[in-house]
């Protein structure tokens, strides 16, 4: 039995499960929650450790939800109130040598978790470290309760971050903050975090999944093909030359242009209404 935390949302309408596996617990949304699917990673005993296992079962869970029209909107979270994802399996990590890591190939499932074309919504509580670190940054937006706390703690084990921690973060937080959390392995916390510009904002911990639902519930009412493509765009961009990743972004323009929705946003802009999107 674990320790929920209290919640001041009002009572939702019952959602059904699909996609759950042993350690990842899929919620669609029912009939009037407006896209928003949550997926709890449920592995409270061991702080919701992520093995090799648990990863694919997350990447599993999102693709499944990634091609379902009926979802529009991820929030990601860790069952209990101690941990979002307090770092890889040590015990999983500790017996690993090249030969079985190339065998089992687990950052194939980061590959996958990165191709996912809808955004995700990290709401974490508790401690995010190592991988649980690096899973929050493979998510769209992040909201951390008051309690959370932050780091890449892989140098205390003789490690680096295996799962983008040392690309993403210094994307985030700029490459001398980067540096400090990679090499000393130092926790912050979730104000830290936000100052830094790690997380997009701070709630209580009792307000957390509210706070998360509310932001997901606005991202699931905007155009879905203008979202993923602003997805595309930044994702892409940011890899490219300024000058090509203008192009690109014209390039997802003028295709964004031709859709149902851009259609109905302009008319309902004139029309002084709220758009209803389809996602054509």
């Amino acid at each position: 039995m674990t320790d929920e935390p209290v919640d001041n949302a009002p009572t939702t309408p019952a959602t059904t499960h699909l996609h759950s596996s042993s350690h990842v617990r899929v919620e669609l949304p029912a009939q009037g929650r407006d896209g928003v699917a949550l997926v709890s990673i449920v592995r409270p005993e061991v702080l919701n450790a992520l093995s090799f296992e648990v990863v694919g079962e997350i990447a599993d869970a999102f693709e499944a939800l990634d091609g379902r029209a009926d979802c529009r909107v991820i929030v990601l979270t860790g069952d209990g109130e101690r941990a979002f994802a307090a770092g890889a399996d040590i015990k999983e990590l500790a017996v690993q040598n090249p030969t079985d890591l190339a065998r089992e190939d687990p950052f194939t499932h980061w590959d996958r978790i990165r191709a996912i074309r809808k955004p995700i919504i990290a709401a974490v509580r508790g401690f995010a470290l190592g991988g649980g670190c690096e899973l929050a940054m493979a998510c769209t937006l992040r909201i951390a309760s008051d309690t959370a706390k932050f780091g890449q703690p892989e140098i205390n084990l003789g490690l680096i971050p295996g799962y983008a921690g040392s690309q993403r973060l210094p994307r985030l937080v700029g490459r001398g903050r980067a540096l400090e959390m990679l090499l000393t392995g130092a926790q912050i916390t979730a104000e830290e975090a936000h100052r830094i510009g790690l997380v997009n904002k701070v709630v209580p911990a009792g307000s957390l999944m509210t706070e998360a639902r509310a932001l997901a519930h606005t991202l699931a009412g905007k155009a879905p093909v203008a979202v993923r493509y602003i997805l595309e765009a930044v994702a892409g961009g940011l890899e490219m030359p300024f000058a090509d990743a203008q192009d690109y972004e014209a390039t997802l323009f003028g295709l964004v242009s031709t859709t149902d929705d851009m259609r109905e946003g302009t008319r309902a802009f004139l029309e002084k209404r709220k758009a209803a999107f389809q996602g054509r």
